[in-house]
């Protein structure tokens, strides 16, 4: 029997970006978060230096890419992991996809994912028959859920979620007795600290992991934290990515991941390390991000958008009060392409997701034709 998959939105932003593409000034495409900005240097000559990459890596990483992982997690996001409870996988999509099938979960098995989500998670579900159910509020999570996905900060909202929150989704999962998967990708990209702040939330610009003490204590059980080194890094062309967590289920994965050959390559370890144990990178590539924010965030409202949630991440989740496709073909025709909401929360989506991730000068473009604008 074919697999039931939805079609691959981005294909319905061919003539979107057509039109976009007939601006005088050339397309500013805002529509996808693939980093434009050069992969630090001292990540490149991590990875030529380990070219020599004769034999098979290790699906479990190298014993120095865990120890890396393990302590990024204490530098990073104050949260204390065994090396032997985390594991390296190739990009975080793939883990997104395939969890719920390396999970042992079949048809009839609930999934549940945010109500505004990347379309993955459903993704993940429809390919082993699986039932997702979209929804925010624990307390609406049905009895049966296996697996829980939540996504702080989200994509593509930018939402964070606080302490609180995450203590409220841990105890339900565990009340449900279902596995619970925090993807935190975006997390060193936290833009408005004030409104996730907490007593005893860690200090600092990272949002709270779903593996931190003031979450759960000591007691990482039925509980993953899914990373990944494309955003903070600009290593989306290496495929660099980690999960974390309850040592069981990552032992888990490890076996169905040997047998699967699910396991990046050597040099790309090698460099992930170097990503890892350099914060120097992070911060000056933040600060870049920062600031196209800024001018992108200020032209916005300029044009008479409202920016909701978009508190982290690499995207400003922005609206007219009007359809997503109207808006979405207003902007092709100032030449910039961005990604509607009904990828993300359905036909009656009044949003859509520009993306930070162009040069500046062409996110000065976008800003300087929105300012201009009488949309």
């Amino acid at each position: 029997m074919p697999l039931q998959l939805p079609d691959f939105p981005w294909d319905s932003l061919a003539p979107f970006a057509a039109r976009a593409r007939e601006h005088a000034g050339g397309v500013v495409d805002l529509s996808v978060g693939s980093p434009v900005d050069a992969t630090p240097e001292v990540v490149r000559a991590a990875l030529v230096a380990a070219t020599d990459a004769h034999a098979y890596p290790q699906t479990m990483g190298t014993a120095a890419l865990r120890d890396a992982i393990a302590r990024w997690y204490a530098r990073r996001r104050d949260v204390t992991v065994a090396a032997d409870a985390v594991l390296p996988t190739i990009g975080s999509k793939e883990l997104v996809a395939l969890l719920p099938l390396l999970l042992g979960l079949g048809r009839d098995d609930i999934i549940v994912h945010p109500r505004t989500a990347y379309p993955t998670y459903a993704v993940g579900a429809a390919l082993i028959g699986a039932r997702a159910v979209a929804e925010d509020d624990p307390a609406r999570w049905p009895e049966g859920t296996r697996l829980i996905w939540i996504n702080s900060p989200g994509n593509p909202d930018g939402a964070v979620l606080g302490v609180d929150q995450l203590r409220a989704a841990v105890l339900r999962a565990r009340e449900l007795g279902a596995v619970i998967v925090n993807d935190e990708c975006y997390a060193e990209l936290g833009w408005e600290p004030e409104r996730w702040a907490h007593p005893d939330a860690p200090a600092g610009p990272g949002v709270p992991s779903i593996l931190h003490r003031s979450v759960v204590g000591d007691d990482h059980t039925g509980m993953l934290s899914v990373y990944s080194l494309s955003k903070q890094s600009n290593l989306a062309g290496y495929r660099a990515a980690f999960v974390a967590g309850d040592r069981a289920i990552v032992r888990q994965l490890l076996e169905a991941r040997k047998h699967l050959g699910l396991i990046p390559p050597a040099p790309v370890q090698a460099a992930m390390i170097a990503a890892l144990d350099d914060d120097a990178h992070v911060a000056a590539q933040r600060e870049t991000y920062r600031a196209r924010r800024d001018a992108l965030a200020g032209a916005l409202r300029t044009a008479g958008f409202r920016i909701d949630r978009s508190e982290a991440g690499l995207y400003l989740w922005a609206t007219r009060d009007e359809p997503a496709l109207t808006t979405l073909a207003k902007l092709a025709d100032l030449g910039i392409l961005a990604a509607p909401g009904t990828f993300y929360e359905g036909e009656g989506s009044g949003h859509v997701r520009l993306a930070l991730t162009a040069t500046d000068e062409r996110i000065a473009e976008a800003a300087a034709r929105l300012t201009a604008a009488a949309l």
